[in-house]
């Protein structure tokens, strides 16, 4: 059974992955089971200076899902390259380096430092982070979308990933506006914006006002999305939302994603990313498929 996907020129044995930001930097698990067999390994999001992040209250339980406003707390690309990034690179797990920037030029720099790092499998540009305080994301705008891959396409040696925002009209048309820039692949979906309100304080329950709302309450519209997107992208998708079971993986694979994301359902169980691949192969098995290319965008019309 052939299980493995490609992401330009990348080859990850399976295509199961975990969403950045869900998968911290805890060192002490790299040689866990759960680790070892995943496709790729996704840290959080790195900055190219040092964040705090936003003040607390960050995270918010609601139903079937999360708000959080974490604000990509990170120590940096540096610190992480120096600290961090050989440790992943220990586990022999395909990496796939989350980056996010305030500008095309500090994505450009960041980029080059982990080129001349070297032992990556792709560089993912978060577009979409709804953290920052910025009125206006870069993924909601195709032009500035466009802009950041071109830029990043110059001076990256890795595949390149665009990490989509939900939050916008047409999600495809910015997904096209990335693959014509050059980007080798495509993630989403990230969080939704959303929030919610102490009705005895009056106040949000949010430290930062709104957050971005992740778990199973946003996966019916995310794999509405990756079916949108897949549809017309030639690019891989890599599916994300609200997965917490093979079942739901298999729907935004049959959507047309390429490889599938476990994000907020690995704080309820870290054992979902394992499960999730042990119940693609079962799938696979049950239904006679021995490449997995059978199964992505096999949705029936």
């Amino acid at each position: 059974m052939n299980i493995s996907v490609k992401i330009g020129q990348s080859v990850f044995p399976n295509p199961v992955t975990v969403a950045s930001g869900t998968f911290g930097h805890a060192e002490e698990f790299y040689g866990q089971e759960e680790v070892l067999k995943l496709g790729a390994l996704v840290p959080k999001t790195v900055t190219l200076y040092p964040q705090q992040g936003n003040p607390p209250k960050r995270i918010c339980e609601t139903p079937a899902g999360m708000i959080n406003a974490i604000g990509i707390e990170n120590p940096g690309i540096d610190a992480f390259i120096d600290l961090k990034l050989p440790k992943l690179k220990a586990t022999g797990v395909p990496l796939i380096i989350s980056i996010s920037a305030h500008s095309e030029d500090d994505f450009a720099v960041m980029i080059e430092k982990l080129n001349d790092a070297g032992g990556l499998s792709a560089i993912e540009l978060n577009l979409s982070c709804p953290n920052l305080q910025k009125k206006v994301l870069v993924a909601q705008s195709a032009e500035a979308t466009s802009s950041v891959v071109q830029r990043a396409k110059q001076v990256a040696k890795y595949p390149l990933i665009a990490k989509l925002s939900p939050n916008v009209t047409d999600i495809a048309a910015i997904a096209l506006a990335a693959e014509e820039a050059g980007a080798d692949a495509i993630s989403m979906v990230n969080t939704f914006m959303a929030m919610a309100i102490d009705i005895k304080k009056r106040r949000s329950r949010i430290g930062n006002f709104t957050g971005g709302l992740s778990g199973p309450a946003i996966r019916p519209i995310a794999v509405r999305m990756v079916c949108e997107t897949a549809a017309k992208v030639k690019i891989p998708v890599i599916g994300m939302g609200g997965i917490t079971s093979a079942d739901d993986a298999l729907e935004f694979l049959i959507a047309g994603a390429t490889m599938v994301a476990v994000g907020t359902y690995n704080f309820v169980d870290p054992r979902t990313p394992l499960a999730v691949l042990e119940g693609i192969k079962a799938y696979m098995k049950a239904n006679k498929m021995t490449d997995i290319r059978e199964l992505i965008g096999s949705i029936q019309r």
